[in-house]
């Protein structure tokens, strides 16, 4: 349903892929990869939104690398090797990109990531809040990637799951107090019995049907309502 692309990104270039709906119309979202890197998954999920009506570009912050579910190690090494220097400013390029699009009719667009692309989602949120008017984390929480949250506009959405090994609950609690207490709102859902990247229909050793099955839905509605 997709393509690769281009758009600007401070004076360069970079590559992403957008998906855009039938109807050649549509809200627009950014969809931000996990650590494996711009992989079939996260450019099927791109799809997935354009199937919703949405207009998705999923930005390649590792310029063209990737992992596969077999290489964890080689997955944690791309990401230490990420400047989150360089990442804000894909992320700002892709946001930037999608705004414009003569596709897009929303007035502000989404993002949506995934692990560490959950973290990444907020950062975008918070770095661009003219552009940015709802954020979607999928069991993402980093201190370093997080963004000024005084400078956060959009309300957030957060998917966590109950047995999460990397992002602890009392990580997301801290988050929600940290976002709560500036004024600003976020919604938070933990699945029961589910562990991290439960989303992930590419991993059966953690992929749970009826949990993501309802995040996506809590995903789309979130959206909707607030772009």
């Amino acid at each position: 349903m997709g393509e690769m692309v281009s758009f600007t990104s401070n004076g360069t270039s970079a590559q992403g892929y957008l998906a855009i709906p039938a109807s050649g119309r549509g809200r627009g979202v950014i969809v931000i990869q996990e650590w494996w890197g711009l992989v079939p998954h996260i450019k099927d999920v791109a799809d997935r939104f354009a199937a919703a009506g949405f207009v998705a570009l999923a930005p390649d912050l590792y310029h063209g690398k990737a992992a596969s579910n077999q290489e964890p190690d080689e997955a944690g090494k791309l990401m230490m090797g990420m400047k989150i220097s360089d990442a804000e400013k894909d992320l700002r390029g892709a946001i930037n990109y999608i705004s414009a699009h003569e596709a897009v009719t929303s007035k502000k667009v989404g993002t949506v990531g995934f692990c560490m692309g959950g973290a990444l989602s907020l950062f975008a949120a918070a770095h661009n809040p003219d552009n940015v008017g709802a954020c979607v984390v999928f069991y993402g929480v980093h201190a370093f990637v997080m963004g000024d949250l005084d400078q956060l506009q959009a309300p957030v959405l957060g998917i966590y799951a109950e047995k999460d090994d990397f992002t602890k609950a009392e990580m997301v609690d801290q988050l929600q107090k940290d976002i709560q207490k500036r004024g600003k709102h976020i919604e938070v859902h933990v699945y029961p019995n589910t562990h991290h990247a439960f989303f992930n229909d590419t991993r059966p050793e953690v992929y749970n049907r009826e949990a993501a099955a309802d995040a996506w839905k809590q995903t789309i509605e979130f959206l909707e309502k607030n772009l």
